[in-house]
């Protein structure tokens, strides 16, 4: 899709319901030790949209991008189902836990999030993230079109091994490539008042190392990534995870 192009959009949610691969594979240590520098966070739309810069170090990104490509990505259908979005990547989805511990627990990330008014801001008790790891390739003419992010609820372990039923709140991006190298376009933009309207948007372009996170469910923001133009944009998404309101 061209960045010019205004076609019409429906307010539609995107299904997360997707075959996962059978068994994870093995994540490349994080090295070096995490986090490198203190994770602060930069709030670009308030209550919406907010980003921890520098969440990992180039190097470990370059691990982590020569090691997705060895994974079996899968190219979307270009023709969506009736209500979808238009996505056009390569991507691969698996159920991992453990990963999604690593990425809570020995990043920081823990430590940066419950700082944030104990988990207020995040729509409730945040418990970790969710086990449902996806990562996206998008090549030279892939997008992925104004959509939604729905909110879902997941049987979830937490850290001292209760199993609860946990809802998803904020979705969670981790951008492994920029243009520093060689990924040209893919920004994700976001547009209040469910309108697609360029002189009000919010354009993230993507960093190396970067975690973005932005609300989801029902105060989701229309958002989209524009059409990657050069490279590769390379993305692990997961979510963060509440407890039930009642806990």
């Amino acid at each position: 899709m061209a960045k010019g192009k205004q076609p019409k959009v429906a307010k539609t949610t995107i299904p997360t319901t997707v075959t996962p691969a059978s068994a994870p594979p093995n994540w490349p240590v994080f090295k070096p030790p995490l986090p490198v520098v203190d994770l602060t966070l930069d709030v670009l739309v308030k209550d919406k949209v907010v980003v921890y810069r520098n969440f990992w170090p180039q190097s470990l990104c370059r691990d982590y991008v020569s090691f997705l490509k060895t994974l079996p990505l899968t190219t979307t259908p270009g023709k969506p189902k009736r209500g979808e979005a238009v996505r056009v990547n390569d991507r691969y989805q698996i159920t991992d836990q453990r990963f999604a511990d690593r990425l809570w627990l020995e990043t920081g990330l823990e430590e940066a999030v419950l700082a944030e008014g104990k988990g207020q801001k995040w729509g409730g008790e945040v418990v970790g993230l969710n086990p449902n790891i996806r990562i996206y390739r998008y090549s030279k003419g892939q997008y992925f079109d104004c959509h939604y992010d729905d909110s879902n609820h997941i049987s979830f372990t937490t850290q001292d091994g209760q199993q609860v039923t946990a809802r998803t709140t904020w979705t969670l991006l981790l951008y492994l490539t920029s243009a520093a190298d060689g990924c040209i376009g893919g920004e994700t933009v976001f547009y209040p008042r469910d309108r697609r309207n360029p002189k009000e948007a919010t354009e993230v372009a993507p960093e190396t190392g970067m975690l973005l996170l932005h609300k989801h469910g029902d105060d989701c923001m229309l958002h989209e990534a524009l059409e990657v133009t050069a490279g590769e944009k390379w993305v692990i998404r997961t979510d963060l995870c509440v407890a039930p309101r009642s806990r």
